[in-house]
């Protein structure tokens, strides 16, 4: 595999906040690896730093993974290589842990004769506790990925049995966490945390069943969809079918709510609500909080164009699609000199010159993170001879860090956390500047008594799963 030449967050990134990873495993498949690649394929947008598969056949797991996208890392050669009937599959963009091979997963522990792999989404808060205590005692880590420690307990847990080792080494888990795991002997697993931060589901296709992220892997390998798991659920899926074990859980869940809003593909589902619809919805009720006079709707293409749809709807203002986007810029692309400022910008997205000129718009985004990009565009338009410029957001304002898995780890990155709403404004050159209200956030869902299914924690500073005593804060009916 030849290695990928990697580029600067910002340019990749379009100050985008980026999740840890994406989930694929598969149980009684002729070809397991194949299906997690194509698996992976349609989770790519989870992570795109690197991927990996691994497979157990004949006592066995063998593994292979590298650095890059999913079509990068693996050719037919390789797939034809890893045979056996169960596998697991892995995306991976790094909240925890370096950007390196090394540390790219699935993760495999050989122990006694056996062999276990793991893949994980999300972020254990409480890692760095138990990796000292398992040094304590004797382990040898190989990563600085946080994802190991499961692994670590998990085989120290085995004189419990296979069962309550998988209970107990949950149980000492903090933090938000969807894993598939697989052993030698072909057995597939999936573990859902007691608060459901992370999605994972299953599927079967005949004889096959499938884990997953999101149900656009499912409808990708044709595997029908079956259910969420639910938070602090673990399956073992093996010859004599699937079993389900229920670990205690949380009253109020803790759903990632951002899925809705940026990390999901409008073609999954949650909690039997669609993604492409539900920010739809957000448009129609970004609509009704913040009406405003323009001639057109408009996304920065990808990230609002469903909310937009919403917004042109409920307010009778055309949608149009005022910057076409270069599909065609990736990972290789090659850094533009400092003397051509704003050039990563403007090959990503380049503005329709006679739609926009002298005209009133509407921007609509799922988000600001840290501001950076959104100001370069909104120069660019204003240099164009646009008139005005509204910015409609649809979701509320990040002012609080995530420690749940999402890259926004730090007030100071946060650019609403140090600027009011009228501050933001006037620094990022806008005549106008709304977010979606919590309240209209959540109604728009479409889920009943929605406050109580999903985390907010970077909205409203209510952490579910406490993370240093000195730093939570903690809402009183989550405790």
């Amino acid at each position: 595999m030849k290695p990928s030449p990697t580029m600067s967050r910002e340019f990749i990134g379009d100050d985008k906040p980026r999740e840890a990873c994406g989930l694929f495993g598969a149980f009684n498949h002729p070809d397991a690896a194949k299906m997690c690649y194509f698996g992976l394929y349609a989770l790519q947008h989870r992570g795109q730093e690197s991927a990996g598969i691994a497979v157990a056949e004949s006592g066995a797991i063998d593994e292979y993974k590298g650095m890059g996208l999913v079509p990068d890392v693996f050719d037919m050669d390789i797939l034809d290589g890893l045979n056996g009937s169960s596998a697991i599959g892995h995306v991976r963009y790094s909240t925890t842990g370096s950007s390196v091979v090394a540390n790219a997963q699935p993760l495999v522990a050989r122990h006694r004769q056996r062999a276990y792999a793991v893949a994980h989404n999300g972020n254990l808060v409480n890692a760095h506790h138990l990796k000292a205590e398992l040094e304590d005692s004797g382990s040898i880590f190989q990563t600085t990925m946080d994802s190991e420690v499961f692994l670590h307990l998990f085989v120290r847990n085995l004189n419990l049995g296979f069962e309550e080792a998988l209970k107990a080494s949950v149980a000492r888990l903090k933090g938000a966490f969807s894993m598939v795991v697989l052993t030698s002997r072909g057995e597939l697993i999936g573990i859902k945390d007691p608060h459901g931060f992370r999605p994972l589901c299953l599927g079967k296709l005949n004889g096959t069943w499938v884990l997953a992220s999101e149900t656009c892997a499912l409808d990708l390998v044709q595997a029908e969809f079956v259910r969420e798991l639910d938070p602090g659920e673990i399956v073992i899926i093996n010859s004599e079918g699937v079993k389900s074990i229920h670990t205690k859980t949380p009253k109020i869940r803790s759903f990632c709510i951002f899925e809705f809003i940026y990390f999901a593909r409008p073609d999954s589902t949650f909690f039997g609500h669609n993604v492409y619809l539900t920010r739809k919805a957000h448009g129609r009720r970004l609509a009704e909080e913040s009406p405003v006079e323009a001639d057109l709707v408009m996304p920065f293409p990808d990230s609002g164009t469903y909310s937009a749809l919403g917004y042109s709807e409920a307010s009778g203002i055309p949608f149009e699609t005022g910057m076409i986007r270069n599909h065609y810029v990736g990972r290789t692309f090659i850094q533009p000199t400092q003397s051509m400022r704003d050039f990563g910008v403007r090959v990503k997205l380049n503005p329709i010159k006679e739609l926009l000129k002298g005209k009133d718009i509407i921007i609509i985004e799922d988000s600001i993170i840290r501001g950076t990009t959104v100001k370069t565009r909104v120069k660019a338009l204003r240099e164009l001879g646009v008139k005005r410029v509204h910015l409609r957001v649809s979701g509320p304002a990040h002012r609080f860090p995530c420690h749940y898995g999402i890259d926004f780890s730090t007030k100071g990155e946060l650019i609403a956390a140090r600027m009011t709403v009228e501050e933001l404004r006037s620094h990022l050159g806008l005549d106008s500047l709304y977010y979606l209200s919590l309240e209209g956030l959540l109604a728009s869902t479409g889920i009943e008594n929605p406050e109580n299914h999903f985390c907010k924690a970077c909205f409203d500073g209510c952490y579910p799963v406490q993370f240093d005593e000195n730093l939570s804060k903690h809402c009183m009916e989550m405790k």
